[in-house]
């Protein structure tokens, strides 16, 4: 079975399992996808990740970050650009998810960053994804 989104897929798996309290979710692994984590972790929406080798492509073990009383770290989470429609924006305008409480990763010239970090070094590209 072949996948058209894999972020997508990756974003729906995260979804599912923090709406299961589950405490970790596998997804198959790429670049785009570990950098992504990375970002995650960085801004605390995820407790960790661990690439794990089956002599294929390999596996990513997405480890999810609750609080007191089972509290979700991630609240909601939003796929923006998609392979029918993607969504390019310039450094100009850039979002602010839910009046700055939420996050947008940003695919640029220079890498994946965050909203915040693409206003700063003014770098527009393809929103991937809002977090909150």
């Amino acid at each position: 079975m072949t996948m058209s989104d894999p972020i997508a897929d990756m974003l729906t798996r995260i979804r599912n399992a923090n709406s299961a309290l589950l405490p970790h979710t596998d997804v198959p692994s790429s670049k785009v996808k570990l950098e992504m984590l990375r970002i995650m972790k960085d801004e605390h929406f995820i407790e960790g990740y661990n690439y794990l080798d089956d002599k294929k492509q390999g596996i990513i073990r997405i480890y999810l970050k609750y609080g007191k009383d089972k509290a979700k770290a991630i609240t909601g989470i939003k796929r923006i650009s998609k392979p029918g429609l993607r969504r390019y924006v310039n450094s100009r305008s850039i979002p602010a998810v839910r009046s700055g409480l939420g996050v947008a990763l940003i695919s640029t010239s220079r890498g994946i960053m965050t909203d915040s970090r693409a206003r700063e070094e003014n770098a527009g590209g393809e929103v991937l994804c809002y977090l909150w």
